[in-house]
C-alpha cells in the first residue's frame, strides 16, 4: 500500500555566515511511519528540524505539508500546520499541574474550563497508552512523566507531525520500551514521527526508515529492515568504521579510591547522597548508572572537592607515595594535583572548565598556569597538546587559535575530555563524555577510556546508554535517589536488571570486586 507524504523537504539550504549548515537537502516523511534522522555532530540534523518547527527559516528550498507548499516563519506557524517538536530539555512550569502546562499559551474563547481540559488530556492518554495524572504537579514527577506531558501537549494542539530530539536520553530501559509502544500506536494512528537519536540499536528497533545526513548534505534514506548498524555508520561517516569496544580484563586491580558512608545535602537541606559506600580499583572501568538527578553529579563533585559533605570519608590510595590521603581534607586544586581528574560534560559544556572566549591553547593552559614561574606564560607545550587533541579526537575547528565558543557542542566536549585524559590521571571521572556525540566520536572516547584503564588508571564512567555501560565497563554501580542500589558485574548483567535497580531506592545485593 502506497504511503502518503505528510512532510516533504525539497532542496533546503541554510547558511550562517560562511558556515553551510544544510545544503540542498531533500527528504520525505510519510503519514503512519517513524523516520529516524542520523548524522555526526555538525551534520545539520538540529538545524533542519529547527526549520521544520519554525525556529529558523530556510535560505533556499521549499517545505510541503500534505502536498501543499508551506511557509513556516515561526513556531506558531508550525503549530498551525500541526507540527509539534518535543525538545530534549523540557520547557515546563514546575508549580503547575500537567494539564495547566499542556494548555498554557492556548487561546480559549470565554472562561477557561480546566475540568474539560483535564478530561481531554485523559482521553488522549487513554487513546495512546500514556500513564499520566492530569492533576499532578510537575515538580513531583519523574523524568518520564515530564516527557509525557511534553508529548501530550503537542497532541492536545492537534499535531500530526511530531519531532522528538533524543527522547530516550534520560529514560530507563523499561521507560524506553513504554515510550516506544506509545510511538508505535501513534504511528498506527497515522501520525508522522521524526526521531533524532544517536542510539543505533534504538534506530534499528523502532524506526521504519532512516535518513542520513553528512556535513550538512542529504546522503540517502534506507528501510530499517534492509540495513545494518555498520552500513548506517558508513553512510554517516563516509568510510567503514569499527564499532567494537575491546574490553580487556583488569590487570592487578588495586583499591585506588575508597568512599565510605558519605552523605551530602543541597542548600534546601534535601539529601542528595545517602550513605554511599564503594571502591574504585586501578585498571578497571566502574560504570555509574541511574535516572537523571539521582546523585551522579553530586557524587563526582564530592570526590573532586567541589561538593561539601555532611559526613563520611573519601580515601585516595596514592600509587606514588603508597600512602592513603583523605580527600575530604583537600581543596579541589590539591585533589586535582594528586591525579584525581573530573571530566564532567554537563548540558552547559562551557560552564564547567572551559572559557568560551579563549582559544584552545589558552584553555589547555588553564590547568597549568599556577605552575608558571614568570610573568610570561609558556605557550609551546599547551599548543602541542591542543593540536594533539584536535588531531586525535578529530575536533572540527579552523585551528587551535579558534575561540572555543565558535566550536559545536560536540567538539567542545572532545576538547574537555581530551584535556583531562592528557593530564595522565590516576583516577579519571568521566561524566556523560559522549552526551550528544555521534557514534564515531563516541567510540573514539570509549577507546581512550579503555587506554586509560590499561595504563592502570581507575576510571569512573557515568553514562546514559546502558548497552554501552554493559559493553565497556567491568562493574556497574547503580544509583537511585542518592543511594547505591546495587553493584553488578557488567559481563553477566542485563539491561533489565540495571533498569530495575535504577528505580529502587534501597540497597540490594553486595559489592563485588
Amino acid at each position: 500500500m502506497a504511503k502518503t507524504a505528510a512532510l516533504e523537504l525539497k532542496h533546503i539550504t541554510k547558511t550562517f555566515g560562511s558556515v553551510v549548515a544544510n545544503k540542498d537537502v531533500s527528504l520525505t516523511v510519510n503519514k503512519g511511519e517513524i523516520l529516524s534522522i542520523l548524522g555526526e555532530n555538525g551534520s545539520g540534523k538540529t538545524t533542519l528540524m529547527n526549520m521544520i518547527s519554525g525556529i529558523y527559516h530556510p535560505d533556499e528550498g521549499q517545505i510541503f505539508i500534505n502536498g501543499e507548499e508551506a511557509v513556516i516563519a515561526s513556531p506558531h506557524d508550525a503549530f498551525d500546520y500541526k507540527i509539534g517538536m518535543i525538545h530534549q530539555h523540557f520547557k515546563l512550569v514546575n508549580v503547575f499541574t500537567a494539564t495547566e502546562n499542556i494548555v498554557l499559551g492556548l487561546e480559549e474563547k470565554g472562561k477557561f474550563d480546566l475540568k474539560a481540559a483535564e478530561k481531554r488530556v485523559r482521553t488522549i492518554c487513554e487513546q495512546y497508552g500514556f500513564e499520566l495524572d492530569p492533576k499532578k504537579k510537575i515538580y513531583t514527577m519523574a523524568v518520564s512523566e515530564k516527557q509525557t506531558v511534553e508529548i501530550v501537549k503537542v497532541l492536545y494542539r492537534g499535531a500530526d507531525i511530531l519531532i522528538l530530539d533524543e527522547p530516550t536520553a534520560v529514560l530507563t530501559p523499561q521507560e524506553t520500551q513504554k515510550l516506544f509502544a506509545v510511538l508505535r500506536r501513534m504511528r498506527d494512528d497515522g501520525k508522522a514521527i521524526i526521531i533524532i537519536t544517536h542510539k543505533m540499536h534504538e534506530v534499528l528497533s523502532l524506526s521504519d526508515r532512516v535518513a542520513v545526513l553528512r556535513k550538512g548534505e542529504y546522503i540517502g534514506t534506507v528501510k530499517t529492515a534492509e540495513t545494518t548498524e555498520a552500513e548506517l555508520t558508513e553512510m554517516m561517516v563516509g568510510q567503514k568504521i569499527s564499532l567494537n569496544i575491546e574490553r580487556s580484563e583488569p590487570v592487578d586491580p588495586q583499591p585506588r579510591l575508597e568512599v565510605h558512608h558519605i552523605n551530602c545535602s543541597n542548600r534546601e537541606g534535601v539529601k542528595m547522597l545517602d550513605d554511599v559506600t564503594f571502591t574504585a580499583y586501578s585498571g578497571e572501568i566502574l560504570g555509574v548508572a541511574g535516572i537523571a538527578g539521582s546523585g551522579q553529579r553530586e557524587l563526582l563533585e564530592a570526590i573532586a572537592g567541589l561538593q561539601r559533605l555532611d559526613d563520611g570519608a573519601i580515601l585516595y590510595n596514592n600509587p606514588k607515595t603508597g600512602k592513603s590521603d583523605s580527600l575530604r581534607d583537600k581543596t579541589p586544586i590539591q585533589i586535582h594535583e594528586l591525579g584525581v581528574r573530573l571530566s564532567f560534560v554537563p548540558e552547559d559544556r562551557l560552564g564547567m572548565g572551559l572559557v568560551g572566549n579563549m582559544d584552545l591553547i589558552d584553555n589547555m593552559m588553564l590547568r597549568s598556569y599556577r605552575r608558571g614561574k614568570s610573568f610570561f606564560l609558556e605557550r609551546n607545550a599547551p599548543k602541542t597538546l591542543a593540536q594533539d587533541i584536535v588531531d586525535r579526537l578529530a575536533v572540527v575547528t579552523p585551528g587551535v587559535t579558534t575561540p572555543v565558543r565558535r566550536l559545536s557542542g560536540g567538539n567542545v566536549q572532545k576538547v574537555l575530555v581530551g584535556r583531562e585524559i592528557a593530564a595522565s590521571p590516576t583516577v579519571l571521572m568521566a561524566a556523560y563524555p559522549v552526551r550528544g556525540l555521534d557514534i564515531n566520536s563516541s567510540y573514539t572516547i570509549y577507546n581512550l577510556l579503555n587506554e586509560q584503564k590499561q595504563k592502570g588508571v581507575a576510571v569512573i564512567f557515568v553514562g546514559e546508554d546502558l548497552d554501552v555501560l554493559i559493553e565497556l565497563c567491568d562493574r556497574i554501580m547503580v544509583i537511585g535517589a542518592g543511594r547505591i542500589t546495587g553493584i553488578v558485574d557488567a559481563r553477566t548483567t542485563t539491561k533489565e536488571e540495571i533498569g530495575l535497580l535504577m528505580t529502587k531506592t534501597t540497597a540490594e545485593g553486595s559489592e563485588t570486586p
